[in-house]
């Protein structure tokens, strides 16, 4: 267990991330900034050792905002471990010019935890850190329905591979990539109930594969056994993930017909 340890905390009111922070200010030791956007209204259940923080990361001064609060609650003391699990997804068929809905997905997923990285950085001044971020399975294979999330995803993913040959010594970097997560993720997608890709995993079991990836210091942590299994056959084998493109593409049709009946 990660113990003695001063943590912020993104994304910590729902999903993945409340699951982390369960499990994180389990040990009384440990002392968390737990960030989101409407944490002091979703977290008023949490334990002493976690300070609630209502921020949007999305903005450069939501993520300032965060290291400042950070140097105020820790009294000064460096942060040990720097968790950017905040994101959001869309599930769409992308045929709009909306430029301010694009930007808005690359500035939570994408954006904020590059410039993170920068910040925290900065803060260490050579001392022993260690960043962490949820990527996404759909960072390394796209997925009909997600093309934005699968995009801002992808970027991140090209991030965090450059950056490892660029880093110092000092920083650990973890990065999780979960398939689909049974969380509120797909009521954030979409407002209308759709058919969720294949398969799809507990945030519990997620949340300890990567509480457990952090401690032991790994560089990716991939908690679903079959998402490993299936890259693999599918790089051996490329005509299974065209059939499994092509059932995922058929939950997609099926949603815009739905939305077509529902006359949106």
């Amino acid at each position: 267990m990660i113990k003695n340890k001063t943590i912020v905390l993104t994304g910590a009111s729902s999903g993945i991330g409340l699951e982390v922070l369960k499990l994180l200010s389990s040990e009384e030791s440990n002392k968390i900034l737990a960030v989101s956007r409407r944490a002091e209204e979703k977290l008023g259940f949490v334990s002493d050792n976690v300070y609630v923080y209502n921020a949007d990361v999305s903005t450069r001064e939501g993520v300032d905002d965060v290291f400042k609060k950070a140097d105020e609650v820790f009294g000064g003391r460096k942060i040990d471990i720097f968790y950017a699990n905040a994101g959001f997804p869309y599930y769409e068929e992308y045929n709009y010019t909306n430029w301010e809905r694009v930007l808005k997905i690359f500035e939570t997923n994408t954006i904020s935890p590059i410039y993170t990285y920068a910040k925290y950085l900065h803060h260490l001044n050579g001392r022993e850190g260690h960043l962490a971020y949820t990527v996404s399975a759909i960072g390394q294979m796209a997925m009909p329905g997600y093309a934005l999330y699968s995009a801002s995803k992808f970027a991140l993913h090209g991030f965090q591979q450059a950056i490892r040959m660029e880093k110092p010594g000092n920083m650990k970097l973890t990065c999780l990539y979960p398939i689909a997560t049974n969380t509120n993720f797909f009521k954030v997608a979409n407002p209308v109930e759709f058919e969720k890709p294949f398969p799809v995993q507990q945030p519990g079991v997620v949340a300890r594969k990567m509480v457990d990836g952090i401690e032991q210091g790994k560089k990716f942590v991939f908690p679903s056994p079959l998402f490993t299994v299936s890259k693999v056959l599918m790089g051996v084998c490329p005509p299974v993930r065209t059939v499994y493109w092509k059932l995922e593409t058929d939950k997609l049709e099926r949603f815009k017909k739905k939305l077509r009946e529902l006359g949106k």
